[in-house]
């Protein structure tokens, strides 16, 4: 399952210092392509558990983040390795698009 990023210290722990890739999802309640991406990154989020971690993160609540990362629109889907933002998906896409986005 994905777990939200509730602050700042959070990001930096869980995504910046991970050992393993990280999905981040970048989202907004109000966002209604968001709510249709979600259960697609929660599949995701159990299918690939053993290869990416992955967390969403609700750009309303943590925007200095999103801003940080150039996320203009929601939903957008950025893959970190190593502390860095590698790759970026923005927009909904179907699930064998997004395990082969992580997988690349």
């Amino acid at each position: 399952m994905a777990k939200m990023i509730e602050n700042e210290a959070m990001f930096k722990t869980e995504v910046l210092e991970s050992d393993k890739p990280v999905l981040v999802d970048f989202f907004a309640t109000w966002c209604g392509p968001c709510k249709m991406l979600s259960p697609v990154v929660e599949a995701v989020a159990e299918e690939c558990a053993d290869k990416v971690k992955v967390f969403k993160l609700d750009i309303d609540e943590l925007g200095g983040i999103a801003m940080d990362y150039n996320v203009m629109a929601v939903p957008t889907l950025m893959l970190f390795k190593n502390g860095e933002a590698v790759d970026t998906k923005l927009g909904v896409c179907p699930k064998d698009e997004l395990v082969s986005f992580i997988s690349q």
